[in-house]
């Protein structure tokens, strides 16, 4: 049976001032009338029943992630006491999973990204799982064609493509990993551009728990040990406690790092559909377009000899800019910024200097 695992415990801080410690960017309507959280689940809700999804998130967030998604039973949350990275949230989420299905299929995702060929995605997930039950020991990825050379994501470089078992090409194109790139300076993101053969890492995998399961035991035993004294004691009175201080204990890592880097059974699957991984304000303008002179609008914005901005606000508060370009505008009841487009990255310093200051009612 194939489960979902929606990883959702990011704090969107590229989005600030939007994006808060409360409410981060998975529980923001950014280019839609839904949450991002809510569009994940249901853009999955053709492939599995909602009682088939888990949502693993920080713990302060679990009660509004629960709100958000009322279709889903109350244990399908499970909040992280502490951030430890991807590694451990998919080995908690996975060995959860197997307790329940001992032959659970895993589609794993985050729950920011925008995929709008909702049919198209269907398509890859149910592909990827048949790749997986003829072979339970592999694990399948997808790849994103890359469209400019993002300094932002990782990288897989993928080998020649795999045939079927009678040696005649495959529907879709499967290739095995050659290898897991880290995020690239520009000068090499330039390079995997120009030579082909390379994917953004979209972050979304296909495997069986068991296989995921027996992957983090042999290259990471004691991550593996805590996953499962944790495991024992879901749907006790005790779990809470246990989750609490075994999870505490484990050394945070990337599932890539931990896992996917070392894995020789990888394949990665160019997907056939849309992607955008929504990162920051400026992939608004991906998604939701310009006007007539380059402006990207959400709320009530009026433009005098200003283009290429991109403005958030209400429809009850009024923004002007005046004579401005290229710039970012996000207004909240408590905190406004303004930016030079090109320099968003620097939002998270912004972040940072405000939990200096002490700040935390603007975080």
């Amino acid at each position: 049976m194939l489960h979902a695992v929606i990883m959702a415990g990011g704090s969107g801080t590229r989005f600030w001032p939007a994006s808060r410690i409360a409410q981060p960017k998975q529980l923001l309507n950014l280019v839609g009338d839904r949450t991002m959280i809510q569009e994940t689940l249901a853009r999955v809700s053709g492939l599995m029943a909602a009682k088939d999804s888990l949502v693993v998130t920080n713990e302060s967030l679990v009660d509004a992630i629960r709100f958000q998604l009322p279709d889903l039973p109350a244990n399908a949350v499970i909040g992280e006491p502490c951030k430890r990275d991807t590694a451990p949230c998919i080995g908690l989420a996975a060995a959860i999973v197997a307790r329940n299905d001992g032959d659970a299929t895993m589609v794993v995702m985050p729950s920011d990204h925008v995929i709008c060929d909702t049919e198209a995605f269907h398509s890859a997930i149910r592909h990827a799982s048949e790749l997986v039950e003829r072979d339970p020991t592999r694990i399948v990825t997808f790849g994103i064609r890359p469209s400019y050379p993002a300094e932002s994501f990782g990288y897989i470089e993928r080998g020649e493509p795999l045939r079927s078992e009678d040696g005649s090409e495959v529907e879709i194109a499967v290739y095995p990993v050659k290898m897991f790139r880290e995020k690239p300076s520009a000068e090499v993101a330039e390079k995997y551009l120009a030579v082909g053969g390379f994917y953004w890492n979209s972050g979304i995998f296909v495997w069986k728990a068991k296989t995921i399961l027996d992957a983090i035991a042999q290259f990471e035993p004691e991550m593996y040990e805590h996953i499962q004294t944790i495991t024992a004691s879901y749907g006790s009175d005790s779990f809470a406690e246990t989750l609490t201080t075994e999870f505490a204990k484990i050394e945070g890592k990337s599932i890539d790092y931990a896992v996917m880097e070392k894995y020789e059974n990888v394949v990665v699957i160019e997907a056939p559909f849309d992607w955008d991984d929504v990162g920051n304000w400026r992939s608004l303008t991906r998604q939701l377009g310009t006007d007539d002179v380059g402006n990207t609008v959400i709320g009530r914005h009026l433009a005098v000899n200003s283009s290429g901005c991109i403005v958030r606000t209400s429809d009850e508060h009024l923004v002007v800019t005046l004579g401005m370009e290229d710039c970012i505008v996000v207004h909240t009841p408590d905190a406004t910024l303004v930016a030079r487009k090109h320099d968003e990255e620097a939002i998270r310093k912004v972040v940072e200097i405000l939990k200096e200051k002490g700040w935390d009612k603007y975080l």
